[in-house]
């Protein structure tokens, strides 16, 4: 077999389609542009936004002000309540447990502990950040708190 012996599969390619050669072979006269307008001239094209005339939507929407703070790190916020409902007196409490109890969307999310309601079971809470007044519920309860370091991974897409 040589390179000029190769041909591509029956079927798999088609003729180019030849307009505008003669009313015999079908696509003559207008050349399947239809008649007259705008769009049957050479040239003749809009732009994607051109509604005919009226004023386009992507001028009718107000200009977008101020800035995004793309080094903003979001946290996934959790109650000293739910912490007091979910767990048992003297168990770990770490962005992984909050995952597996559905308490957090993703397990690399960073985490705040809030202090809203009471707590009285000792829990070993660690966090990336914790507010004073849950701070002081947990320890007065007799748990402790460890706060954990946050690196922001650039790679994973916010939720």
């Amino acid at each position: 077999m040589k390179l000029h012996d190769l041909r591509p599969a029956e079927g798999s390619t088609k003729k180019r389609k030849r307009v505008g050669r003669g009313t015999g072979s079908g696509k003559g006269k207008t050349s399947t542009r239809g008649t007259k307008g705008q769009k049957s001239r050479t040239g003749g094209s809009l732009r994607v936004v051109f509604e005919g005339g009226q004023l386009p939507l992507v001028k009718r929407l107000p200009k977008l002000r101020g800035f995004n703070n793309r080094f903003k790190v979001h946290y996934s916020a959790v109650n000293v309540d739910v912490l007091a409902e979910r767990f048992e007196a003297g168990a770990e409490v770490s962005p992984a447990a909050l995952y597996g109890a559905g308490l957090l969307g993703r397990p690399v999310d960073p985490l705040v502990v809030l202090g809203r309601g009471d707590i009285d079971k000792p829990l070993h809470v660690k966090t990336h950040r914790i507010s004073a007044g849950a701070q002081q519920k947990i320890e007065a309860a007799g748990g402790t708190v460890e706060i954990l370091p946050y690196e922001v991974n650039k790679n994973l897409p916010r939720s």
